[in-house]
């Protein structure tokens, strides 16, 4: 590992203009590339005290051995000198965007003599218009098929084109009337040259000439009373418009346009874009990338825009190009853009109507190619069992932890405490092994004295099981920690689609009715907790308080991706492109999403409680059983004892538990119409949670008043 202030520049030898840097490592290849509007304010970032330097940028000046930089008259100069760089070095530390796929095109070879419709891939070649990138092949094999009817340009490969030629026999496109076979001279090169600039006229969008070219022509041959050729040019239409139908009008006026959204999260990010070409959806393609460099969302962006048109000039880059967050500064880019295109090109963020629309949906495209990344990276067994490895020897644990426990509380601003467990076995999620509590041992936020509670309830249940089943060994009783009158406000595993948990109704039973022993029996060989040193030392605390000393723990802090053990007063710093990370973020990122999901459903509900809460033993049947038979819940407070056992399912004690229920609770407010100032006292609106009438939103906070945690 070097050290930065072995090749620091000398004071007053980095010049103070526009300029591109090279960092080079001690074999002297390229690892790191950037650009800047001043050299010696940017330089001067990177050769500072490295415990204020981002991990990523520490591990990078660290990495390297000598820097050099070249001075540039401009911002837009130092932009295209950076990606030429960057071509040419690929450089390890710089982001890089990488294709999960080829991309196929819709291309038409107008250099040729004849011009042939095909699909292409790869590089760009001089003289072919491209259409696209579609996202499959069979996509624009489907659309040409429909347009060859009107436009039956050529498509065979150069070597049938020679044979047909040769032998005087076209091939059966030509023979059905979806080739105009130039092969054998059924049309010259000019009128072949025309018919696939036509075809490129309205694959660009320009559709409406033809249209209205075609039934003119229908209607002149009807009137003519040429009914088979009427009939063709009808069916040549309803091919056109099929064709159209296939990439749907987003945007009006014609509009030009590229969108890019991206998804992120602290290692890797997503960047989907949508080419929208004469308002329509022309091609849509995406990358993922490793987050080599600390980077902002416009730095993102910005590397997506050198990539996508680096190598692009004239139409290929459109008029607009619409983005999540703009580069820092935008001038240069915005001119950078102009340049390639040879006109003005306005970079910006949609802030309304429809182009925002059709951003958000953009952006939902690059969450879910995000998350797939993840999904398919996950499934590997070889990369599973390489990040447990790597877990096992960054924690120095005897063996790989082949089941992983997560803890994440949540709350907004101290309501609502609750806490999650998520479960990992062989590094895949066990969804119907997670749990939910509440938090019930004291009120307010609390993070630390939260997690405490949170661990030493879920451990008790280990012990009790241990003991249970004859493999306690210590002497003591944990079963008398069921008895301690905390409420445990353990609730059962999720439903494997909603993520809805359902009540286990654990009262001190330590089996379920089939015999099967509880899920809380199992240990896991590895606890994670998100946060830092005071969340790991109260779940230390928790375990050595119960005796339990075989269980190793962890944190994983948010902010930098750091993580924490017990005891030490560093953090153990995981290289970025170490799957044992990623899989403790995966996890981290799940616990976190589970308590969440369960925090804002409890408050939900807590705001949508109703008198019929309060009767111990109703379920939500026959409570919307009884809204039901009675109309509204005023009604059945109204409602004598005999009325209610009416309803099936209500027996006499139920009935006079519910009669009490409701004479204890204070009637609410009458609603009022808001346009007439009318008090509607007649019908109470249905609190009970249920289905049966609109949803209860009088009360809910505005999420924005607060943060979830």
């Amino acid at each position: 590992m070097a050290d930065p202030s072995s090749y620091r520049p000398r004071p007053g030898e980095i010049p103070d203009s526009p300029g591109v840097y090279r960092f080079r490592d001690e074999h002297r290849r390229v690892i790191y590339v950037g650009k800047a509007k001043s050299l010696r304010q940017r330089l001067a970032n990177y050769f500072q005290d490295l415990a204020n330097l981002h991990p990523r940028t520490r591990t990078m000046v660290t990495t390297a051995a000598s820097v050099e930089w070249t001075v540039v008259s401009t911002e837009v100069e130092a932009l295209q000198l950076e990606y030429s760089w960057i071509k040419e070095y690929d450089p390890r530390f710089n982001v890089k965007y990488r294709d999960d796929k080829s991309y196929p095109y819709l291309a038409v070879t107008m250099n040729e003599e004849f011009p042939r419709v095909q699909v292409m891939r790869g590089h760009k070649k001089k003289g072919v218009r491209y259409f696209g990138p579609y996202a499959h092949a069979w996509a624009i094999r489907d659309t040409v098929d429909l347009l060859l009817r009107v436009f039956p340009v050529r498509t065979c490969s150069a070597g049938v084109f020679k044979n047909a030629a040769r032998t005087g026999r076209p091939c059966l496109l030509g023979y059905i009337g979806k080739c105009s076979a130039p092969c054998v001279g059924r049309i010259t090169p000019e009128d072949h040259q025309d018919l696939a600039e036509e075809f490129c006229d309205f694959m660009a969008g320009r559709t409406g000439t033809y249209l209205r070219r075609l039934e003119k022509q229908m209607m002149e041959a009807a009137e003519e009373m040429e009914y088979e050729r009427a009939a063709r040019l009808r069916d040549d239409i309803e091919a056109l418009k099929k064709a159209m139908e296939k990439n749907a009008v987003v945007l009006a006026d014609a509009t030009d346009a590229d969108l890019i959204a991206v998804a992120e999260d602290e290692l890797e990010a997503a960047v989907q874009i949508f080419h929208v070409r004469g308002g329509r959806v022309r091609g849509q393609r995406g990358w993922v990338t490793d987050k080599v460099e600390e980077v902002t969302t416009g730095a993102l962006v910005e590397h997506a825009l050198q990539q996508l048109y680096g190598e692009e000039t004239g139409d290929a880059v459109p008029k607009e190009v619409l983005v999540p967050a703009l580069p820092e500064p935008v001038e240069p880019v915005q001119e950078w853009l102009t340049g390639r295109r040879g006109a003005n090109v306005s970079l910006r963020i949609p802030q309304r109507g429809d182009k925002k629309a059709l951003m958000e949906t953009v952006q939902r495209n690059a969450q879910q190619a995000l998350a797939l990344h993840k999904t398919k990276r996950a499934s590997d067994l070889t990369t599973r069992s390489r990040a447990l490895e790597e877990i096992a020897e960054a924690l120095d644990l005897d063996s790989a932890p082949l089941r992983i426990e997560c803890y994440d509380i949540s709350h907004l601003q101290g309501d609502d405490v609750v806490a999650s467990m998520v479960v990992f076995e062989d590094g895949l999620q066990r969804k119907s092994e997670y749990r939910r509590f509440q938090i019930k041992g004291f009120a307010g936020q609390d993070d630390v004295r939260s997690m405490h509670e949170v661990i030493t309830r879920r451990f008790r249940r280990y012990l009790a099981e241990k003991e249970r089943t004859g493999e306690w060994t210590d002497g003591t009783d944990p079963a008398d920690a069921l008895t301690d009158g905390d409420g445990d406000g353990t609730l059962a595993g999720p439903d494997a689609m909603t993520g809805g948990p359902q009540d286990d109704g654990i009262t001190g039973a330590l089996k379920d009715d089939d015999g099967r022993p509880k899920k809380f029996a199992y240990p896991p060989q590895l606890v994670v907790v998100d946060g830092g040193q005071p969340q790991v030392a109260a779940a230390r605390r928790a375990l050595d308080e119960l005796g339990i000393d075989d269980i190793a723990v962890c944190g994983l802090a948010k902010r930098l991706e750091e993580v924490w053990v017990p005891g030490e007063d560093d953090p153990v710093v995981l290289p970025r492109t170490s799957e044992g990370l990623y899989m403790l973020q995966r996890v981290r990122d799940e616990a976190h999403r589970f308590a969440i999901t369960y925090q804002r459903t409890k408050r939900a509900k807590r705001f949508r409680a109703g008198p019929l809460d309060d009767v111990p033993g109703l379920g939500e049947t026959r409570k919307q059983a009884l809204v039901k038979h009675f109309g509204s819940v005023k009604k059945l407070r109204s409602a004598t004892i005999e009325q209610i056992q009416e309803v099936p399912g209500i027996g006499r004690k139920t009935a006079e538990t519910i009669a009490a229920a409701l004479a204890r609770a204070t009637p609410a407010a009458p609603a009022v119409n808001t346009a007439t100032g009318e008090i509607i006292d007649d019908e109470e609106p249905d609190t009970t949670g249920g289905t049966s009438g609109e949803p209860v939103t009088a009360g809910v906070p505005d999420e924005r008043r607060g943060q979830e945690t």
